[in-house]
């Protein structure tokens, strides 16, 4: 059980509140090293909004913006790690204070990054206590695989009437980048490239819009993932295997071949 001394933003100096030390120590061993259990904290504690940008760069209150929304960034970033890795664990719950003690912040800017959390479904707010990792159910993940599949199947059919082989050749680097991931266990790494692979592929249809939201529901099926480490890998593995499969049936044209890997691929794999 993590022991670390829990804070609370309210106690530090005026001016000192939302800085934090730079680089932000975030990673142990390529993942945020967190508590395993919450330490009290009262959420109605909330940030205070980020001094309004109303002149030029230069002035302190614009620097100070900045510089907080990079460190609310890249604790985001690291909270998202930790979650595909599952070493923010689904039914705990954990308190900014201590979270920001193991990071080298303050609160203020996990709390931050938290709320995004709940905005995607990855934790929920507990009064007085801290923010639980959301414990997804299979009936979850299939009806996020059931939306991605009615959104991008579509559009990868459209596309593989349209796009010219050599764009699809082009994003072998990608679909590689998945095998290797996914071949190395390495959980977080393959959720990244995943994303990148898929984003880029809908990426062709030049729909901005679609990509944001296939992105965000992506993301949400993602995490947290449960099971043993070597059926996760094995799930991984064969969900890689299918992104090169995908992508010579996209190369060839073959349109039959794509349908059933695009929907086989939704419904059955990891993403």
């Amino acid at each position: 059980m993590e022991q670390g001394r829990a804070h609370d933003d309210a106690s530090a100096p005026s001016g000192t509140r939302d800085q934090a030390p730079s680089p932000v120590r975030t990673q142990v061993g390529g993942t945020p090293r967190v508590p395993e259990q919450a330490r009290g904290e009262h959420t109605h504690d909330a940030a205070r909004p980020a001094p309004a940008a109303s002149a030029t760069p230069s002035e302190p209150g614009v620097r100070r913006t900045v510089r907080r929304h990079s460190v609310r960034r890249q604790i985001l970033d690291a909270l998202r790690t930790a979650l595909v890795s599952g070493e923010l664990v689904p039914g705990e719950v954990y308190s900014g204070p201590v979270l920001g003690e193991r990071f080298g912040v303050s609160a203020t800017p996990v709390r931050e990054a938290m709320q995004q959390l709940v905005l995607e479904g990855a934790v929920e707010v507990v009064p007085n206590r801290g923010f639980r990792v959301t414990e997804r159910t299979a009936r979850d993940l299939a009806e996020l695989a059931e939306v991605r599949a009615l959104i991008e199947v579509p559009v990868m059919l459209g596309l593989a009437r349209t796009v010219a082989a050599e764009r699809w050749a082009e994003l072998r680097p990608l679909a590689e980048a998945t095998v290797t991931a996914a071949a190395g266990g390495d959980l977080a790494a393959y959720a990244d490239h995943d994303r990148a692979f898929h984003g880029a592929l809908l990426g062709l249809s030049g729909n901005r819009q679609l990509v944001m939201v296939a992105a965000d529901l992506h993301r949400r099926a993602q995490w947290p993932l449960a099971g043993a480490p070597r059926a996760i890998r094995a799930a991984l593995v064969a969900d890689a295997a299918e992104h090169s499969a995908l992508l010579d049936a996209l190369i060839a044209g073959d349109l039959p071949v794509v349908r059933t890997l695009a929907r086989e691929h939704f419904m059955g794999g990891a993403g």
